[in-house]
């Protein structure tokens, strides 16, 4: 009875070890998959970090143009969209990374 059960013990062993070779060696390598990805991540994120900039600049540029009374508000208006239109043009050009 020993002997049977020593027996069925190493074939599981056995079985098990060849099945964790074959396993190692069918499993794709997910470090190379990320890699694309991982960097269109970054130029994406850089791209929106651009644009969050600009809309910032562009609500304080609108702020002091009020302030200084010298410009109508449709003036104004018209200087926010312009700075944002070339926030959006320099995001577009890291994303396409020229």
């Amino acid at each position: 009875m020993k002997r049977t059960s020593l027996t069925t013990a190493i074939r599981i062993g056995a079985s098990i070890i060849a099945l964790a070779g074959i396993g190692a060696i069918v499993a794709p390598a997910v470090s190379y998959s990320e890699t694309p990805g991982q960097e269109r991540r970054g130029e994406r994120q850089d791209a929106q970090d651009t644009r969050q900039t600009g809309r910032d600049a562009a609500r304080d540029e609108k702020q002091e143009c009020r302030e200084g009374d010298e410009k109508s508000r449709a003036e104004c208006r018209q200087e926010k969209r312009a700075t944002k239109q070339g926030t959006r043009e320099d995001a577009r050009e890291k994303r396409q990374g020229q």
